[in-house]
Order: C-alpha cells, then structure tokens, then sequence
C-alpha cells in the first residue's frame, strides 16, 4: 500500500469529505491536522504553492484536494495510484 498523506482543518468539509472517501476504500493514511499549526502547514504551502486544505499527497506525489482525489476516482486512475 501506497503512503498516503493528507494536510486538513477540523473544520473543513472538503477535509473530511477526503477522509471519508479514503476510509470506504480501506485506505491507512496519516493525517496531519494544521488547524492551529501554521508551522507544520507553511513548509506545505511553499511546497504546492497552495493555502487551502485538504492537500493530499500519495507517496509524496502531490494530487491536489478533495474535488482532485474524487475526480481521480471517478474516471478510475486514484486506485491505481493507491496501489488497489
């Protein structure tokens, strides 16, 4: 299995839409809440020259957020890239 790492808010809908979407397929992942941690979350933010959450990273590839993984999954490539 592929690892799988994901940068959240606890607040965030998106984030726990992602969470969701990798729970039903059984996928271990870590992930990282930034919500009162600026520090961990702006070394990611210069990384992928994004401010939002969630940004999901699969074995340090960056995809993207939510809306990227679950289009990923709709025309069947996000399995393939989780190793499933």
């Amino acid at each position: 299995m592929k690892k799988v790492v994901l940068y959240t808010k606890n607040y965030c809908p998106y984030c726990k839409k992602a969470l969701a979407l990798l729970t039903q397929k059984g996928v271990k992942f870590t992930n990282v809440d930034v919500t009162n941690d600026e520090k961990t979350f702006e070394p990611i933010k210069a990384k992928t020259g994004w401010d939002t959450v969630p940004q999901i990273f699969i074995n340090d590839e960056f995809i993207g957020g939510c809306d990227d993984m679950h289009q990923l999954d709709r025309v069947g490539e996000l399995n393939k890239k989780l190793g499933l």
